[in-house]
C-alpha cells in the first residue's frame, strides 16, 4: 500500500470545497458523469487510432446508489487509469493562489471548480470519503484502489477488477443524505445528463403489474447520445425536430417554426433554436434555451450569452467553446461567447429572411405570433433591426401585409403631409376604433393595426430611424387633422367665444380621476360627427411606453388628457348654442357690459402704469385696480357658473357627448344605463 499527501498548496482544500461549493452541491454528479463519459470517449478515440483493439461498442457509465451502504457509484469502462496516472492526475492539483480566488468566487461553484480543474474534487461536496477503482486499458495493467477521507492524506494500493474502466464511489456524508434517494438522483441526471453521447445507466426499467411498479430486467438509459442537434439537417425531418421540441418541453404548444444552427468556423456551434407561441400580453417565461458543452448542460441562464431577444425562445444551443465549468460572469465577457451570440443573432435574421422569401403565404400566416420576436430584437439590436427590416411586416384592417418599403409605395401619394413627411395612420383596436378607421377609410387613407404590447415603442424606433416618417394613431385628432395638407381656410372661433361656449360642454363631460377633458371648437362640416373624442398622440403614446416598464413612473400615474371636438357645424350643436342663447340671453347681456365695462377701466390703468416704476404708481390706482380685478374674476365666475347651470340641465348637449363616449368605448355601467333612458325620452 502506498500512503501520501495529494500535492496542494492549501491544506484548506476540502473543507473549502465542502464550504464555498455547498450550495450547487447537485453539480458533483454532473462532474463524476462527464468524467465517465470523457474516459469512454478516449477509449473510442485510440480504437479508431488503432491504438486499443478491444471492443467499444458497448461502452457505457452506470449509476447507483445503495441507500443502506450509504454510497453512490459512478463507473464506466473507458480507458481506466494506472497508479502512475493516478498520481499524476488526481494527486497532483495546482492551487497557486486559491485561498484570494477562493474569496473573491466563493458563492461560485463553477466558477471554482472550472479555475482549477476540480471536477472530480467536487465529489467531496456531499462525501466523507471517496473510493476511486480503476484498471487502465494498456494490456497487463494492474488495478488500483484509491482512497481518501476528506484529508489531503490518501492511499492508494493494488486490487481487482474484470475489465478496463473505474469506479467513483462516493461514501455520502451524514448532511448529504437527501442524495441517496431514487428521484433526487434521477431528477439531477435528467437536467445534466439527459443528452451525454455515452449511455447512461440507471437501474432499471419499470413497468405496471399487479398494481404497481416492478423492475424489469432491462437497462434504464436515460440519456440520448444523438439529439437532434448533432445531426445533419439534411437527415432530418420536420417530425424529428417536433418530436426533439416536445422531449426538452413536453407540455408545449407546437411551435411556430426553428432554426438549426450547424457552425464550425471560426467557432464550433451546434443547436437548434425552435419559436414558440407568445400571448400578446408579453407574459414571457425566459431561462427556454439550455447550453451545452459537448451535450453536458451548462445552464438555462442564457441572459447576456445570447441576445436578449433571442431569449424569448426554446432550444439548445451547444458548443465546445463554451467551458463547462465556468461562472455566467466568465461567459458574458468571453470573447468566444461574444462572437457566438453575435453569430446566432445573425442566423435567425438570415433564417427569418429566408422563410419570408421562399414562403411569403407561410410567414404571413405567422405573422401574429412571430412579430412580438422581431420587435424585441429591433427594439435591442440595432444589427438586427437593420436586418429585419427586409422581412418585418405591416398589417392593415384590411388583414393585407406589407413591408416597410411597400407600405410606403402604397400610401406615397395620399398620405403626404403638407410638410412632405409621410403619415403612417394606425389603430391598436378594430373594434373600440371602427368609427375613426372608417373616417380615414372614406378620406382614402389605409390604417394598420398596431396592436401589440412593443407597438408604442416601436413606432418610436421607427420614427427615430426614419425622420420623414410619422405614425399617427387614427383616434388622436378629428379625421380632418390627421394629416394636414394645407392650412386650414375654414373660420374658427375667437378665444373668447371659444370661453363662453366651452364651461356649457366641459359641464356634461364625465368628472372622475381616469380622464380630464379638454373642449375645442372646430368646423367639421354638417355631416361631421356633432362631437369627437381623441387623444393627443404624444401623452396616449408615452403613457403607453411608461406601462410597459413597470414600477412609478411620471407619465404613468397622469389621468388620460382627452380632447372633446365640438362641431361648430352641426345642426345638433348649433340647437344647443340657440337654445343657450335663447334661456341665458336677458342674464349674460348684462354681465357681458359689465365685464366688458371693467375690463376697459382695467385696460386704462394698465397702460398709466407703463413706463413706471412701481412706486411711481400711486397707490390710490393701484388698490382701484386691485379691486376691478376681484369684480371682474366674480363675474366671470358668475357667467361661467350659469353656461355651467344651463350645460348641466340641457339633455341634448348631454347626450351628444355621451355619443362621442360610446363612440370611444369609454361608456359604461350606470352612465350607459342613464344614456338608454335619456334616449328613450328623447325620441318620443
Amino acid at each position: 500500500m502506498q500512503t501520501g499527501k495529494i500535492g496542494v498548496t492549501s491544506e484548506n482544500l476540502f473543507p473549502i470545497i465542502k464550504k464555498f461549493l455547498y450550495s450547487d452541491h447537485d453539480i458533483f454528479l454532473r462532474e463524476i458523469v462527464s468524467n465517465a463519459v470523457d474516459a469512454s470517449q478516449k477509449l473510442k478515440t485510440l480504437a479508431s487510432k488503432g491504438e486499443y483493439n478491444g471492443d467499444v461498442t458497448n461502452l457505457k457509465v452506470r449509476v447507483k446508489f445503495d441507500k443502506d451502504a450509504k454510497t453512490i457509484t459512478v463507473s464506466d469502462n473507458g480507458i481506466g487509469m494506472t497508479a502512475e496516472e493516478i498520481d499524476r492526475y488526481i494527486n497532483q492539483i495546482a492551487f497557486s493562489g486559491a485561498n484570494e480566488f477562493l474569496e473573491k468566487y466563493k458563492k461560485d461553484a463553477n466558477a471554482i471548480i472550472g479555475h482549477f480543474g476540480l471536477g472530480f474534487y467536487s465529489s467531496f461536496m456531499i462525501s466523507e470519503k471517496v473510493d476511486i477503482i480503476t484498471k487502465s486499458y494498456k494490456e497487463g495493467s494492474q488495478a488500483v484502489k484509491w482512497s481518501c477521507d476528506g484529508t489531503p492524506s490518501y492511499n492508494i494500493e493494488n486490487t481487482e477488477r474484470d475489465e478496463a474502466g473505474t469506479d467513483i464511489v462516493m461514501h455520502v456524508n451524514s448532511d448529504s443524505e437527501e442524495f441517496l434517494d431514487e428521484h433526487k438522483i434521477g431528477d439531477i441526471l435528467e437536467k445534466y445528463c439527459k443528452f451525454l453521447p455515452v449511455p447512461v445507466i440507471y437501474g432499471k426499467k419499470k413497468e405496471w403489474k399487479d398494481g404497481k411498479q416492478v423492475e424489469t430486467d432491462e437497462d434504464n438509459q436515460i440519456n440520448d447520445t444523438e439529439p437532434a442537434w448533432t445531426k445533419m439537417p439534411a437527415d432530418l425531418k420536420d417530425e424529428d425536430y417536433q418530436s426533439f421540441y416536445h422531449r426538452l418541453y413536453p407540455m408545449a404548444e407546437e411551435p411556430l417554426f426553428y432554426i438549426h444552427l450547424n457552425v464550425d468556423y471560426p467557432f464550433n456551434l451546434t443547436g437548434i433554436l425552435y419559436f414558440p407561441k407568445i400571448k400578446n400580453n408579453f407574459e414571457v417565461q425566459k431561462n427556454k434555451i439550455q447550453l451545452y458543452s459537448n451535450q453536458v448542460f451548462v445552464t438555462d441562464s442564457v441572459e447576456g450569452i445570447v441576445p436578449e431577444f433571442l431569449t424569448l425562445l426554446h432550444g439548445v444551443i451547444d458548443s465546445p467553446d463554451i467551458p463547462l465549468n465556468v461562472s455566467r460572469s466568465y461567459l458574458q465577457s468571453d470573447s468566444n461567447v461574444k462572437k457566438i451570440s453575435s453569430h446566432i443573432s445573425k442566423k435567425v435574421a438570415d433564417r427569418l429572411a429566408e422563410l419570408f422569401k421562399d414562403k411569403r403565404d407561410e410567414f404571413e400566416k405567422k405573422w401574429d405570433d412571430l412579430k412580438i420576436f422581431i420587435e424585441y430584437g429591433m427594439l435591442t439590436d440595432d444589427k438586427f433591426y437593420d436586418r429585419a427590416m427586409k422581412f418585418f411586416l405591416f398589417k392593415n384592417t384590411e388583414d393585407k401585409y406589407f413591408t416597410f418599403e411597400e407600405y410606403e409605395k402604397l400610401i406615397k401619394d395620399t398620405q403626404t403631409d403638407k410638410d412632405k413627411k409621410l403619415v403612417h395612420l394606425y389603430a391598436t383596436n378594430k373594434e373600440e376604433q371602427y368609427t375613426f378607421i372608417e373616417a380615414a377609410r372614406e378620406k382614402g387613407y389605409d390604417v394598420l393595426v398596431l396592436d401589440d404590447v412593443l407597438a408604442p415603442h416601436l413606432i418610436s424606433r421607427f420614427e427615430q430611424k426614419h425622420p420623414d416618417h410619422q405614425f399617427v394613431r387614427v383616434d388622436s385628432d378629428v379625421v380632418e387633422n390627421l394629416i394636414k395638407k394645407e392650412d386650414s381656410a375654414k373660420e374658427e372661433l375667437s378665444w373668447e367665444q371659444k370661453q363662453e361656449l366651452s364651461p356649457v360642454f366641459q359641464a356634461v363631460c364625465p368628472e372622475n380621476n381616469k380622464h380630464t377633458f379638454l373642449v375645442d371648437f372646430q368646423d367639421l362640416g354638417e355631416t361631421g360627427s356633432p362631437m369627437v373624442i381623441t387623444q393627443s398622440e404624444f401623452m396616449r403614446r408615452m403613457k403607453e411606453m411608461s406601462a410597459t416598464q413597470g414600477g412609478m413612473n411620471f407619465y404613468g400615474e397622469m389621468p388620460d388628457n382627452m380632447n372633446l371636438v365640438v362641431n361648430i357645424a352641426h345642426p345638433l350643436v348649433k340647437k344647443v348654442l340657440e337654445a343657450k342663447d335663447k334661456k341665458l340671453s336677458k342674464t349674460l347681456e348684462p354681465l357681458a357690459a359689465d365685464i366688458t365695462a371693467k375690463k376697459a377701466e382695467v385696460s386704462e390703468l394698465e397702460k398709466a402704469k407703463e413706463g413706471k416704476k412701481e412706486e411711481e404708481v400711486p397707490q390710490a390706482d393701484k388698490e382701484k385696480l386691485d379691486g376691478l380685478n376681484s369684480e371682474l374674476a366674480k363675474l366671470e365666475e358668475s357667467k361661467r357658473e350659469k353656461l355651467t347651470d344651463f350645460g348641466k340641465n340641457n339633455k341634448l348637449a348631454k347626450q351628444l357627448v355621451d355619443l362621442a363616449l360610446l363612440a370611444n368605448g369609454m361608456l359604461k355601467g350606470a352612465d350607459l344605463d342613464k344614456f338608454v333612458k335619456r334616449s328613450v325620452e328623447l325620441i318620443k
